[in-house]
């Protein structure tokens, strides 16, 4: 019978396919965050896009439905950890993508040290070895919240000292 939803991207590809500029500037952060393929990127930049546009619309209204909604998008962003809870909606079009991405848990893990690499972070997720809140998380792509980031944690059954050491010995 099929799936009753139609599925749509989360994404738009580049409008023009081999710009050198662009080519390696994706390269470099898809090496810097660890990422599978530039789509990941791609998706991080629809979604400040998709952000960025509403606080563009916001800003022209000025109605009472403009400004709940301006509140609303705020406290979204705040939620994520993007945006301190002081910020106004101009704070929004400065944005980056790299925000979103260090937002990431596969970003998170390895700057909390969990993981000695970036690479090694994906792999503790992907592998189920992270836990937020108590809770396996196995998407590496997964957007914290700011009230999770201090619930990250590797989980119990995982002894990371051991895992470790035999990869030492091993090599």
């Amino acid at each position: 019978m099929g799936q009753p939803r139609r599925i749509t991207k989360k994404y738009s590809t580049p409008k023009h396919p081999w710009r050198a500029e662009r080519i390696e500037e994706e390269s470099k952060i898809q090496r810097e965050y660890g990422l599978k393929n530039k789509k990941e990127i791609w998706k991080a930049h629809a979604s400040l896009r998709s952000a960025r546009q509403q606080a563009r619309t916001l800003l022209a209204k000025t109605t009472p439905q403009a400004e709940v909604e301006r509140a609303q998008l705020i406290a979204r962003l705040v939620r994520l950890g993007l945006l301190k809870h002081d910020a106004g909606i101009d704070d929004i079009l400065v944005l980056s993508t790299k925000d979103f991405l260090n937002r990431r848990l596969q970003t998170l893990v390895y700057k909390k040290g969990h993981a000695s690499t970036i690479g090694q972070a994906r792999q503790f997720i992907s592998h189920g070895h992270v836990t937020i809140n108590g809770k396996k998380v196995t998407a590496p792509s997964y957007l914290v919240k700011a009230e999770e980031e201090s619930q990250i944690a590797l989980s119990r059954e995982f002894d990371f000292t051991t895992a470790s050491e035999e990869a030492e010995s091993s090599g």
